[in-house]
């Protein structure tokens, strides 16, 4: 399939420029190969486990699909949306796209390129409409040559155009694609990117209800307004109706009632003791354009003097999702009223007599975990249930036998009972896939806060029993339709909203 004359790792460097570049073309071919090599294997286990599994369990809230999405994202250390993602590429190319399938399996296309062509063929539904969707771009796709994205797309789209006008996704494309992202949070300044999309009357509202709020300080707020608009929306999320100000002066006009943030916003940060007493940094906010410097200057200027004491670094904080918030950010919320609450290892303490955790305790896994115990899942503490890994009674409410498990990866421990785990005092949980496999996953706190990973100490062996009671109060959510229900739906949906653009079109010419 592939030219064994391609440099190896070993090669490259002696290797002429013609044959470096032949070897990222070989190399992303066989890269492509690979990846139909593996959606193949992901559609066979989707046949074999959701299309063949019970017809039930397609009711439940975690069904056969989300039991299998757990197995192939622990198998490629991927979250739940990526394997799910890569489950339905895998079905499409098997089942509605087998030409481009093979294409794809020569490695004549790339993965990026199998995607979109997926989703622009998704709301086809006439099999002979679908048959040659296929034959076309299978004949097309590898004479696509360099193309841009958008220009990849519209190649795309005039083929499905061809075939079948109702199945283009063009209608209110961009309102139904209405979201807010948050990003990953930067570690080193603390910050994290958003974007989205909102209605215009929303977005028009929102950008003059920010600006209101940036203006509602005192002159004497350092910050800019870019940064005060900023930080009132995060005053906003918080459930506040003005922006604190932050000039320091305590008869400030600007401070009023409506600055307090509201209690039922709770947000969890793990620190230091030592990082808790930082001072905040005066240079956070205000202009940060520095004084130019003329070329004939750069060279002559003295350096800085050597400091007498050298600068203390103290160490982070860090919220309970991952992100690191550094000392001087910390600061800057303890100083706008953030609560501080001392967190208490239990040691070698006894179990709990009770079901539920106390209050301490539950904190002291919420901060040790800090994420979804589940392999491969990020999400944050405050949104997991508190689970123990030897069901109750036969475990106790200890903390060498709670974990965090989000609600999804909890119902799926409790009711797809192929799934297996074992929790050691230090926090480390081991689970076993139903294929044997086995994923071990570490306390989030793990890095930073080390002393939080001490072992709780040993428990005794759990009795064995054939039929684990669970968790007391726990019942699996029911969908109100099957996945299958709910896809054939949107399709309906999307292709009736596509028809008045076909008819529209197909008016003929006013003269």
């Amino acid at each position: 399939m592939f030219d064994n004359a391609l440099p190896d790792l070993g090669e490259l460097s002696s290797a002429d420029d013609s044959m470096v570049v032949a070897a990222v073309t070989g190399w992303g071919r066989a890269e492509a190969a690979a990846a139909a090599r593996r959606l193949a294997a992901i559609g066979e286990l989707v046949t074999r486990r959701v299309h063949g599994g019970s017809p039930e369990a397609g009711r439940w809230s975690c069904d056969n699909w989300d039991a299998m999405a757990a197995e192939v994202a622990a198998a490629q250390g991927i979250s739940h949306g990526m394997a799910s993602s890569q489950m339905y590429l895998a079905v499409a190319l098997r089942d509605r796209l087998p030409r481009v399938a093979e294409l794809f399996a020569e490695g004549m296309i790339s993965y990026g390129l199998v995607r979109t062509i997926v989703w622009h063929t998704d709301l086809i539904k006439d099999p002979e409409a679908l048959r040659l969707v296929d034959k076309t771009l299978a004949e097309d796709a590898a004479r696509f040559g360099p193309l841009s994205a958008n220009k990849t797309a519209q190649a795309i789209e005039a083929i499905v155009d061809r075939y079948d006008p109702g199945a283009l996704r063009r209608t209110r494309a961009h309102a139904r694609s209405r979201d807010v992202v948050i990003d990953s949070a930067d570690q080193q300044s603390g910050t994290a990117p958003m974007w989205g999309r909102l209605f215009a009357a929303d977005a028009a509202v929102l950008d003059r209800r920010l600006m209101q709020m940036a203006h509602e300080v005192c002159d004497d707020d350092p910050r800019t307004i870019a940064q005060r608009r900023a930080d009132a929306l995060g005053a906003l999320a918080a459930g506040a109706q003005r922006l604190a100000c932050t000039c320091g002066n305590p008869d400030c006009p600007a401070v009023a009632d409506g600055a307090e943030r509201s209690a039922n916003v709770l947000i969890h940060v793990v620190a230091h003791e030592s990082a808790v007493h930082a001072q905040p940094d005066p240079h956070l906010s205000g202009q940060t354009t520095p004084a130019p410097i003329r070329p004939d200057e750069a060279l002559c200027r003295p350096p800085d003097p050597e400091p007498d004491v050298p600068a203390v670094t103290l160490p982070p904080a860090v919220l309970t999702g991952g992100a690191v918030v550094p000392p001087v950010l910390l600061a800057e919320l303890i100083r706008n009223g953030a609560k501080l609450q001392p967190l208490w290892h239990p040691g070698d303490s006894a179990p709990e007599s009770g079901y539920r955790p106390s209050v301490a305790l539950e904190r002291f896994v919420r901060c040790r975990d800090m994420t979804c115990r589940f392999p491969n899942c990020d999400r944050p503490a405050e949104f997991c249930d508190v689970d123990h890994t030897v069901p109750y009674p036969f475990g106790p409410t200890h903390a060498s036998n709670l974990k965090l498990l989000c609600r999804k990866h909890h119902l799926l421990k409790t009711f797809w009972t192929a799934w297996h785990d074992e929790q050691w005092p230090d926090g480390t949980v081991v689970w076993t896939s139903p294929t044997g496999h086995t994923y071990t996953t570490r306390p989030g706190s793990r890095l930073l806060f080390p002393s939080l990973c001490l072992p709780t100490g040993e428990l005794p062996s759990a009795p064995t029993t054939d039929q684990p009671p669970g968790d007391r109060g726990l019942m699996m959510p029911l969908r109100r339709r099957t996945r299958e229900q709910d896809r054939a739906k949107r399709i309906d949906a999307e292709r009736a909203l596509n028809a008045a653009h076909i008819a529209e079109r197909n008016q003929p010419p006013p003269f």
